[in-house]
């Protein structure tokens, strides 16, 4: 192990005298390693990331530039799932992201593509847990003590409260906000806003799409979707076709449809009670 005496091996960078850095790791330009961490062989750190105290960065760990790893912090570790039985996977985050004090992140297994992935501009909110094999897009926010199962996807810019609890395989869709201690069970789709336990679609996530950018015209058609979807009583297919037909097709409405068609879990119902576009 490498310590504070021997760092000119990584060029550059500040390694605490109680932490150990393998120097089968990589580290980049300006990188800072705090007191009592472990960073362990084949693990690849990028340029100005810090590492608060008591943090373990796991093997086959890629960190990218300018990330900040607050304190007691677990990247790479491995997988919470009995089929894993210590095969070589990764742990890619990207750059710019925030994980606060105590969260983590588990690597991937073979059961998925080989790695879990998290964004970059990312915030990953203390006591939050990413399990393996998820895909959590740019400028996601996983707030306090939420947890995401095994290969969860969440698209770029949505939003998970506080504790919310979120089932294997299901799909967050992009700018999506799911609510405190919600309980996720289905594909949420893009732009919704979701609550509850079990979780329901409340609305339209309309705060947070004018936060984004989108204009007027693109949030009215996206409120149309959602009461065609949720508020019409139709089948998921009648719906589909409903919209397709009636809505103009902007970027969003386009991504909109093609999540809610593309969902193999089912979508999350409305919260009102009413089914979100039944199965047929």
């Amino acid at each position: 192990m490498v310590r504070l005496e021997d760092s000119a091996h990584f060029v550059g960078t500040k390694i605490h005298p109680t932490a150990l850095v393998d120097p089968g790791a990589k580290l980049g330009k300006n990188v800072e390693v705090g007191p009592f961490c472990i960073v362990e062989k084949g693990v690849e750190i990028g340029d100005n990331v810090k590492i608060g105290p008591r943090c373990t960065i796991h093997e086959g760990s890629i960190i990218g530039d300018s990330c900040t790893l607050n304190e007691g912090v677990i990247i790479g570790m491995e997988p919470q799932d009995l089929k894993y039985k210590g095969e070589s996977t990764r742990t890619i985050i990207g750059r710019n992201t925030q994980f606060r004090e105590y969260s983590s992140v588990e690597r991937g297994t073979l059961f998925g593509d080989g790695s879990t992935q998290v964004g970059s501009d990312c915030l990953i909110m203390a006591y939050s847990h990413i399990a393996h094999d998820c895909k959590v897009g740019d400028r996601v926010i996983v707030t306090h003590g939420a947890g995401l199962a095994g290969h969860v996807t969440v698209e770029d810019r949505a939003i998970i409260g506080a504790m919310a609890g979120v089932h294997q395989f299901c799909r967050i869709g992009e700018m999506a906000m799911i609510g405190g201690m919600a309980k996720i069970t289905g594909d949420v789709p893009p732009y919704l806003l979701v609550d509850g336990n079990p979780a329901g679609a409340v609305g339209l996530n309309s705060i947070g799409l004018r936060r984004n950018g989108l204009g007027p015209k693109v949030r009215s058609e996206l409120k149309k979707a959602f009461r065609i979807l949720y508020r019409e009583g139709l089948t998921r297919s009648k719906a589909i076709e409903k919209i397709a037909e009636s809505l103009e097709m902007y970027p969003e409405v386009q991504h909109f449809l093609n999540f809610v068609e593309q969902s193999k879990r089912g979508i999350c119902p409305s919260r009102s009670g009413v089914e979100g576009g039944s199965e047929d």
